[in-house]
């Protein structure tokens, strides 16, 4: 009976330890161990995605031809504190340089550029569902334009918190260095709201290009 009496005190210890400490940072050794080969890390940011208080990360994994995000949530139990999986999608592998990575009240924001002299600049907004250990899309932004002024453009803001939608059309103004675009045809309409886990984020390139059909 005794030996029950002396565990109790050490487990309320332990206890007591693990809601008092903060949850390590996640390390970069952890980050590489989870790279696959011919992969590096093209950025990464620690921050609170969901609220919680708690330090996470994100991270991209980048080879010679995929770039995957990743997620972790940190979290904390009555004795143990540590990480779990929250998401991870795949960005184009095309890409003109790093992608940017911040966060703004527990909204995790991921700017890229890809492509060649057509290039797709694309923003993805997600916020941590810390019930459901989850990163959901909460916005996409994307435009599609020349960088030589070889043709018209597109783009897009969408927010699927509200299901608003804004489209318009990049149109060619003036030559050689007066080249520019100007918005046309905007549009607002919405579409309907649903949960969009990481995982299921939809291609910008391929979304743009259904909210903008090309003219003819």
């Amino acid at each position: 009976m005794m030996r029950y009496l002396l565990a109790f005190p050490a487990a309320a210890m332990l206890a007591v330890g693990a809601q008092a400490g903060s949850v390590p940072r996640y390390g970069d050794a952890e980050i590489a161990a989870e790279l696959k080969p011919g992969e590096e890390v093209e950025a990464r940011i620690d921050g609170d995605f969901n609220g919680d208080g708690e330090t996470d990360t994100a991270w991209i994994a980048a080879g010679p031809d995929r770039r995957t995000v990743h997620v972790v949530f940190a979290v904390r139990s009555e004795v143990d504190l540590g990480h779990v999986p929250a998401g991870s999608f795949a960005l184009p592998p095309d890409r003109l340089g790093p992608a940017e990575l911040s966060v703004t009240k527990d909204v995790l924001a991921i700017r890229d550029l890809t492509g060649g002299t057509t290039a797709l600049g694309a923003t993805y907004r997600f916020r941590g569902d810390r019930a459901a250990a989850r990163m959901r899309l909460i916005g996409l932004d994307a435009t599609l334009y020349s960088r030589t002024f070889a043709h018209d453009g597109a783009k897009m803001s969408w927010n699927l918190l509200t299901g608003d939608l804004i489209t318009s059309r990049l149109a060619l103004t003036g030559s050689g260095d007066d080249a520019g675009y100007r918005e046309v045809g905007t549009k607002r309409m919405r579409r309907p709201i649903s949960v969009v886990d990481m995982e299921a984020t939809p291609d910008a390139e391929t979304e743009l290009a259904a909210m903008v059909p090309p003219p003819g």
